[in-house]
């Protein structure tokens, strides 16, 4: 039985790590409010409201070509890996073949291999068919690293569906199609848009592979874009380089609090096997 002492521990103890969790996020948002003339030193909120900084970093950093690029590739690596990792989800969680478990380790090895590893003859490799300094060369990549990830949560659901639903959907004469188009991917919203939103923020962030692969100005996205921006702005004008760090994070918190309803739906879905 939880006593209202404990109540009250646990929100001290949750306020004190939100304070810790939202004063660095809210250190920079104060810090792009403010102008280059004025004399900052900690945490300080700015004085008076003007969007003057975030105007001067949009302009001198061209962010919108590299926040369009950054869209396009996180939009695309997103469908395209979700769509995957149900199909490759829903038979590791609710079929038996020969070498299953050996192949599903296998996929999860994606989970653990540092990628950094690979960058390199990843680079060779694209090269050899001309993508290099192209989305494809972000978007190929990204998807691969995407799917042992997508797979594992998606298994996790489906193996926690009833198996009733299941065997009362083959008693009617559904196949394995229907069974999942029908009666298991309604019940998985939540599961689809926690993982969504999750390979929306991992591709979005995305920095080293985006600086290998590209070179073209107009290809870089928005984490390189704020990178370059920042080794050229920061000894000159730090409110600058911190009124981009708020831009290029914006479409990232906008995903997440237009989906926070479904997020912990999802994280525990596949919690509990039923």
């Amino acid at each position: 039985m939880i006593t209202r002492r404990d109540q009250w521990t646990a929100y001290v103890v949750l306020g004190l790590f939100s304070i810790l969790a939202l004063y660095p996020v809210l250190g920079i948002l104060g810090l792009a409010l403010h102008t280059k003339d004025d004399q900052i030193t900690g945490f300080a909120l700015p004085t008076s409201f003007s969007l003057e900084t975030f105007e001067k970093a949009w302009t001198d950093g061209n962010f919108a070509t590299g926040l369009w690029s950054s869209f396009i590739v996180a939009v695309a690596v997103t469908v395209v890996s979700v769509v995957l990792s149900i199909g490759t989800g829903y038979a590791f969680g609710t079929m038996r073949f020969p070498g299953d478990s050996v192949i599903f380790g296998l996929i999860l090895l994606g989970l653990i291999f540092p990628y950094e590893a690979t960058v390199i003859p990843l680079y060779y490799d694209l090269q050899a068919f001309d993508l290099t300094n192209t989305y494809w060369a972000l978007i190929l990549p990204q998807i691969g690293l995407s799917i042992p990830f997508g797979t594992f949560w998606m298994r996790a659901f489906f193996r926690s569906t009833p198996k009733s639903l299941i065997e009362a959907a083959r008693v009617d004469g559904a196949g394995s199609f229907t069974i999942l188009v029908r009666v298991l991917l309604p019940q998985a919203k939540p599961a689809l848009l926690t993982l969504s939103a999750l390979i929306f923020m991992y591709t979005w962030n995305e920095f080293l592979l985006a600086l290998v692969m590209i070179q073209d100005p107009d290809k870089q996205t928005a984490p390189l874009g704020l990178s370059f921006f920042a080794t050229a702005t920061r000894a000159g004008d730090p409110t600058a380089v911190a009124a981009a760090a708020v831009i290029v994070a914006l479409p990232v918190i906008i995903v997440y609090v237009l989906l926070q309803r479904h997020f912990i739906r999802g994280i525990t879905a596949g919690a509990v096997k039923e």
